[in-house]
Order: C-alpha cells, then structure tokens, then sequence
C-alpha cells in the first residue's frame, strides 16, 4: 500500500499554542490563566474550581496591589498560592461583567495568549466564560510569525500549551465544541499562513501545488487547470491578468461533497500572488504588502478545507484564480478588450482593476455548478477602506443573503457591513467598445462599482454575497487582542460560520475528531 503523502508545507509558515482539555492542572504547569472583571470596587475575581476559598482571596489581594482594574485585555501576572499548583497566576481583564460576550472574551484570550508566551506548560479558566470563543483566542492569540528568518524563534516567543480545565473533558458535547472550535481556529491560522508568505515563494502554480496537497489529504475533489487549458476554455480574465508574469496562472477548484447534503455553496476568492498593478503601475511605496492580495482565495480555500474537518452536510465547491499581476512587453494594456468565461467583453480601462477580471471568470464558472448560495471574497478595492475603515468589511449581492453574511460576520467578531450596490453604476458600466468596462469615470462608489461588475457574472437564481476585505485581511498595526500583526485571516470565520448555518450545523458535530487529552 502506498504512502500516504503528507501536505506540502507553507514556506514561512506561524506557530500557535496547542491546546487540550484535561481534568487538572498538569505537572510542572508554569501559569494559570483567568479572567477578572472591572467593579466598582476596583477589580472582581471569579471563584473556580481551579481557584476558590483563601487562595481566590490571596490572589484578589495581590491584584489589588498591582492595580489592575479588569480592563478588557489587560493582562496581570502574580505569584500564585501555593495551592493552586503553578508558579504564577495570569490575570487577564475581561472589562465588566454585563458586558462580556463572545467576542470579548476571544479578544482576551488572544491578549492572554501572547502574555504567556515563552512559558511551556499553562492552564486556564477562560472556557468557563465560554469555551469555544477561549480556544479560538488562546490559539489566534497564541499565533507567531516568524517568516523566512535564519536565527531559531526566542524561547520567550514560544507558545505555551494550555490545558482547558473541565471537571468532565469526555462529555461528547464539550468535546465537540472543543474540536470544532480548534479547527476554525486552524482554518483561520492556514489563511494567515498563505497570506503571510512571500510572492517568490507563492506564486500561482506553487501555490495550486499547496491547496491540491491540502485538499487531497482532507479528502476533497481536486481540480486544476494551467494556462494552456484556461485558454482551451476561455478564460479570458485570468489570462488576461497573468499573461505579464512569467509565472502563468492556474484555476483551483476544491469540492466537499458529502452523501447527505441538500444545499451547495459556491466559494470564490481572489488569488494575485502578487499585484504590481500592471502597465498602470502601483506607486513603490508600501508595494511590498501587495503579497496579500490573494487573501481572498486563502479564505475560500480554508473555509472548504474546514468544512471537511467538521464534516458539514453542505455541498462546497471553491473556485479559486491565481495569477501574478505584472508589467512587461506581454502584458495587458490599458484600452484591451478581453473575452470573459462565457462569453462576456470587457474593456480593461486600468490593469491595477485586475481583481474583478479574475473573480469574473471565476464566478461565471462557479454559477454553472447551478448553487444555492455564492460567496466571492476579495481585497478588492481601496474605496473599501474610504468607505468603512480598515477594520470593517463591505459586503454586497442579493439583499437578504448579503445582510445575513453581513449580520454573521459581526456575530463571529469580523466586522462587516451591508453595502448597497448603486441603480446608476449599471449605466456607468457599460462601454463603447465592449459589453462592459472595468472601472467607473466617477470616483464615488468604487466599492459598489466593483460588486456591480461581478453581479454581471452571478448566475440567474443564485443567492450572492460579495465580500470586500481589502482592509481587514491585512493589519499594519500592532497585535490587538487575538489579531497578530501582518495578515489576519478574514473572512474565514465568517465563511465557516455561513457554511455552518447552511448545514444546519450551528453546533459542528466533530466528535470524530482527534483530541489530545491530559488527566
């Protein structure tokens, strides 16, 4: 019997905390972790299992005498008692009681995370507040990046391991959130990774090596085509787009399709490994975070990866185009007209709105799989970020499907908003030298004009929700709460939790899943 191939690795790719469930706190445990609140009287501390009676005194003293006040995400670390088994106590703040809800606590478990970092073996109470949303954070939190460096990782960056204490870590129910918990949290982690990696290292047909390697192992349906076959079969807009780059582009498409599925999602995301900006070139300045634009496709590709893990009944097919958008003597002009996947002209009026050529030919695909639902995600415009930050995403399509993705989005902590698409975009739209064009004269409403050039290509029938993330697949800044720096995984979360709803799975059952316990 052959061998079974492992995943090709992602060059670069972070590290994170393991973590596992168990009865007690483990030996030679070096912290545990718990949540306190802000009071009126200065600081609240939560009587647990793990810490009550005369040490939940001693540790409300010694917090009092550090002045920590239970700020959400501040993060305090005392000696412990010497009943409760660790060297040291991590407090961090949860903000005030009345208040703390799901997104509050992941973001503290992420603050929490990055406080123990360096320590190897630590426990936590966290998952009392809620567990799935304290596995998410500890492990998003947890995330280091470390790149391509030579030198090993500091041994005070190292993630720790940290046991959920539970009384009853076997119980089925427990177990599966536990599980289901951990693998979005991995999903979300294998977007970063992709997203985070250098465009030498990821370029289309590198990068359609690694998904179909992934997808194999997770036992989903491969399909990938190379330059030669996109033209056999008109793709014009990739073509078009990869056609400078002397690394030809790919189309990946992965399929999850359980025996019991009654609806299917179709997954589309935007793969430029690299966007220069073509012969309508990008200033210089900050091009070199232009290896995130393919976070799009990462999202897709771990969101469909995921919902084999969890094995939701739900029918998910990504379609997922990667090129590398560059100039040279073989490039598209400004002033082209190009041929979409079913027949659709375009008249290419700016090189560096390469986003939608790709999505277009993708999303026409995609709808001849006649879906139920179909979600395109993307960094796709500037106008994203003018209109709502760089924290928010825009969300447009069929009304009632885009609130919902919308509504998801803020309920699993990645910002959303639902954006209208503009009546007088599809005059704007039209071109006197093709079926359509792909930039507005205008410059109010890029956002809209861009989801009004995809809405062209979602099939008759098809609920749609487009998602803009130029801004928020990307941060900056600093780490803040469970967002590292660099790249952040949005929207995976969101995508995994549609998919979810779509399945009727609001609860995953992963209880098939491995999970390492520790008595």
């Amino acid at each position: 019997m052959a061998k079974k191939k492992s995943p090709i690795e992602i060059p670069g790719a972070g590290v994170v905390p393991a973590v596992k469930l168990a009865k007690k706190i483990p030996e030679k445990a070096q912290a545990l972790v718990i949540g306190i609140f802000a009071s009126d009287d200065g600081v609240e501390v939560p009587a647990s299992a793990a810490l009550d009676g005369d040490a939940l005194r001693t540790v409300l003293d010694q917090l009092l005498a550090v002045g920590a006040t239970g700020k959400a995400g501040s993060v305090h670390r005392i000696p412990a008692p010497p009943a409760v088994g660790t060297d040291s106590i991590v407090a961090v703040g949860l903000g005030e009681a009345e208040q703390l809800d799901d997104e509050a606590l992941r973001r503290a478990a992420g603050s929490a995370a990055r406080g123990v970092q360096g320590l190897n073996k630590v426990a936590t109470t966290l998952h009392e507040f809620g567990l799935a949303a304290a596995v998410e954070g500890i492990i998003l939190g947890g995330y280091v990046h470390r790149g391509l460096r030579s030198d090993k990782l500091p041994a005070d960056k190292k993630p720790a391991t940290v046991s959920f204490l539970l009384q009853d870590k076997k119980d089925a129910a427990t177990k599966n959130e536990f599980n289901a918990a951990r693998a979005i949290a991995q999903a979300t982690v294998f977007t970063r990774d992709l997203v985070n990696c250098p465009s030498n290292e990821l370029y289309p047909s590198v990068y359609a090596d690694i998904l179909s390697s992934h997808a194999t192992a997770a036992g989903l349906d491969v399909e990938v085509l190379d330059d030669k076959q996109l033209k056999k079969e008109g793709f014009g807009g990739i073509l078009s787009v990869g056609q400078g780059s002397a690394r030809p582009p790919r189309l990946v498409r992965l399929t999850w399709n359980p025996s019991k599925a009654k609806h299917h999602v179709a997954l589309v995301g935007k793969g430029i490994t690299f966007d220069t900006g073509g012969i309508s070139l990008k200033p210089g300045a900050g091009m070199w975070d232009m290896i995130m634009d393919m976070g799009g496709s990462a999202a897709v590709a771990a969101a469909t990866l995921a919902a084999a893990y969890l094995k939701l009944d739900v029918t998910v097919t990504a379609t997922i185009p990667l090129a590398e958008n560059m100039p040279s003597g073989s490039a598209t002009r400004p002033g082209d007209v190009i041929t979409h996947y079913g027949g659709t002209t375009s008249e290419v009026l700016n090189t560096d709105a390469e986003g939608r050529l790709v999505l277009a030919d993708a999303i026409a695909r995609a709808s001849e799989d006649k879906p139920d639902y179909l979600i395109d995600t993307a960094t796709l415009t500037g106008a994203q970020m003018v209109a709502l930050g760089k924290r928010t995403a825009g969300v447009m399509g069929t009304e009632e499907f885009r609130d919902e993705v919308a509504n998801i989005g803020r309920r699993v902590g990645e910002n959303a908003w639902a954006v209208p698409l503009l009546e007088e975009h599809n005059e704007s739209l039209k071109s006197d030298n093709a079926d359509i064009r792909n930039i507005n004269a205008q410059r109010e409403g890029g956002m809209q004009f861009a989801g009004t050039y995809l809405e062209h290509f979602v099939g008759e029938g098809i609920d749609w929700a487009h998602i803009d993330v130029a801004g928020p697949a990307w941060n900056g800044d600093g780490a803040r709460g469970y967002t590292p720096k660099r790249a952040t995984g949005v929207p995976t979360r969101t995508i995994i939790a549609v998919l979810q709803q779509v399945a009727g799975a609001g609860s995953t059952d992963a209880a098939e899943a491995t999970t390492d316990d520790e008595d």
